[in-house]
């Protein structure tokens, strides 16, 4: 048998465990967004810009002088939102654990 002090250190570990657990699913499932949210965005770059393609080897960067410029300034201000969207969810996430490490640290 386990005395108190024993079992209580059991579980505090355990507890650890399931966040950390916990914290690479939370971390599976952002990555497999930002996975989906990249397909999305190119297929609408694809849609929006008409999929034509200038055959001038060299002048990539004169496509954004061609007659389809909306579509490409739309994706970017999705891309670019999207991008905020998701650092500052991190930043609150990240600011939460070290909250929640604190008060687990001044409870031990």
């Amino acid at each position: 048998m386990y005395d108190t002090a024993t079992r209580v250190e059991m579980v505090k570990k355990r507890i650890r465990q399931r966040q950390r657990e916990m914290e690479k699913h939370r971390i599976f499932v952002l990555s497999a967004i930002c996975v989906l949210l990249s397909a999305a965005l190119a297929g609408l770059m694809g849609i929006f810009t008409g999929a034509e393609q200038i055959a001038i080897p060299g002048l990539y960067g004169s496509i954004l002088l061609h007659e389809n410029v909306g579509g490409y300034v739309l994706v970017g201000v999705i891309s670019f939102t999207a991008a905020v969207i998701i650092t500052v969810l991190c930043i609150k996430y990240r600011k939460r654990i070290k909250t929640n490490d604190s008060k687990e640290d001044k409870r031990t």
